[in-house]
């Protein structure tokens, strides 16, 4: 029987508003495999000259220490890497998919303990983790099934004595860089695609959250999935600039595929350009979430609260900007606000009363706060909320007169912050939502369906959200325009970013 490690700390909150429940002790119960603090290298857990501290975002407490890998490790697992592939992409598409679900089926098993993993690195309500467990594990399960319908094509040809092919191949060895906000979904996605084309990875996960990436390489070599075709580099904010140059720049790495902010994807694209590798990109989002005035109010007040506090309001889909018109304004503010007063509950994630944990870290916090004061310096109201607790709490907050002039209509927010902006016109609300370089997702209400139709299609997004604030499944394309990336995750489209097209003529045929 696995041995339990419990590490209890004191959530020290002192804040006005803050609930009793956020002053409990918590406990994280999770069997002993499962808790890994050395990168996975080759099929082997391995050391580095040094560690760094993983801090429970609710209270501020190490809960543990993990190898602190640097180019040494990274060019080691770059290496293991490319010497699996030779072998791994010879595997038929049926072995991949069979030890894909595998590890499918051991993410589900295990779902309870990933899910704790989860919310104690990242401050995710425990409710939260379940579901990302569960979406993590749906990639795996979904790519398993796409491996073995990998198609090439036939092309007739235009000469007698020829035939044209043309073929899908691995790219090779792909860099996966993923954020903090999905430690687990976020490489699923991404590794589920590539060991299903035949390609070998080296993960490298958020310096805040490497135990669920962890925990997925120990279940990976439970699954059976061969040494060096998954390797895993966790490291700290101090060396990632010196993981990220050997991911990005080592000839031996075919592929890039990252998630994270704008500014980073750009240097890793002019890191990557030297040896023109093929590069994939999820980065920033600025979501406008639309309510015109023959919407089901109540139906958007919903969306918008699934939408925005999902997380705290760190995901990348998170509405950013509510643009509501004029003939219902009052109204949704009035009813959103009731909402958020009888739904929202802040505390420790592990609590099962919370729905609302503390953000990433300080300068996450730091950063709501100060969009919140910029926008009441320029005008704005503060209808719920507005105030930093303790640590990296932000209570959710509601803002109305806002204008497109303030921080909070120009720049992600990443947090719990509801800006209402008031528009009269379509095409108003349309200027509003398009006058961004980034373009993820965006959500319309309305039931008019001509409008529907008008306005999805002119959104300079790559994610529209109809009368629905929940969008994210593996069956559907996950991808942007503008600045916010190249390429697309999920879907059926999802593995073509880890293959490459080859022609091949067959020549000289009798006719």
């Amino acid at each position: 029987m696995c041995a339990i490690l419990c590490i209890r700390r004191l959530l020290q909150v002192v804040s006005p508003g803050v609930t009793a429940a956020m002053l409990r002790s918590y406990s994280l119960d999770v069997s002993a495999p499962l808790l890994r603090t050395q990168g996975y290298v080759d099929g082997r857990w391995v050391s580095a000259a040094s560690v760094f501290p993983v801090l429970d975002p609710a209270t501020g407490q190490e809960i543990a220490r993990v190898a602190d890998c640097g180019a040494a490790e990274a060019k080691q697992a770059v290496d293991a890497a490319y010497k699996a592939f030779q072998s791994w992409k010879r595997s038929t598409a049926k072995e991949r998919s069979i030890l894909l679900r595998k590890w499918f089926d051991l993410l589900t098993l295990h779902k309870e303990d990933l899910a704790r993993l989860i919310t104690f690195e990242s401050g995710k309500p425990l409710k939260e983790s379940l579901a990302e467990v569960t979406y993590s594990a749906s990639f795996l399960e979904w790519f398993s099934e796409e491996a073995r319908r990998v198609y090439g094509d036939i092309v007739p040809s235009p000469l007698r004595d020829r035939r044209i092919f043309l073929l899908k191949q691995p790219v090779g060895v792909a860099s996966i860089i993923t954020p903090w906000n999905f430690p687990s979904a976020m490489i699923t996605r991404k590794v589920g695609a590539a060991l299903a084309a035949g390609c070998t990875v080296v993960v490298k996960p958020a310096e805040d959250t490497p135990l669920s990436a962890l925990a997925l390489a120990e279940l990976a070599e439970q699954a059976g999935i061969p040494a060096g075709v998954f390797n895993v580099v966790p490291c700290s904010r101090e060396e990632t600039p010196a993981v990220g140059q050997v991911l990005c720049t080592d000839p031996l790495v075919a592929k890039i595929s990252f998630t994270g902010s704008t500014a980073t994807g750009k240097v890793l694209l002019k890191m990557a350009a030297d040896t023109v590798k093929k590069v994939s990109m999820e980065l920033g989002g600025h979501a406008p979430f639309i309510v015109f005035d023959s919407a089901d109010v109540d139906r958007a007040v919903s969306g918008a609260m699934a939408s925005k506090f999902r997380n705290s309001g760190q995901t990348c889909v998170c509405s950013n900007r509510f643009l509501v018109q004029s003939g219902i304004y009052d109204r949704f503010v009035e009813k959103l606000g009731r909402a958020m007063d009888a739904e929202l509950r802040m505390g420790h994630g592990s609590d099962p009363q919370t729905t609302q944990g503390p953000l990433i870290n300080q300068r996450a916090a730091d950063k709501v706060e100060q969009q919140v004061s910029d926008a009441v310096s320029r005008g704005a109201s503060v209808l719920r909320g507005g105030k930093r607790l303790h640590g990296s709490f932000m209570e959710p907050t509601l803002l109305v007169d806002v204008s497109t002039d303030m921080l909070c209509t120009k720049e992600e927010t990443f947090g719990p912050l509801v800006p209402v902006l008031r528009f009269s016109t379509e095409e108003e609300a349309l200027a509003i939502a398009n006058a961004s370089n980034v373009g993820l997702a965006g959500y319309v209400y309305s039931q008019d369906v001509s409008q529907i139709w008008r306005v999805s299609e002119r959104l300079e997004v790559g994610i529209v959200g109809v009368n629905e604030g929940l969008l994210s499944t593996p069956e559907a394309s996950f991808g942007g325009v503008k600045e916010s990336g190249l390429g697309s995750e999920g879907s059926r489209y999802g593995i073509n970013e880890y293959l490459e097209l080859k022609y091949m003529c067959l020549g000289n045929l009798e006719p």
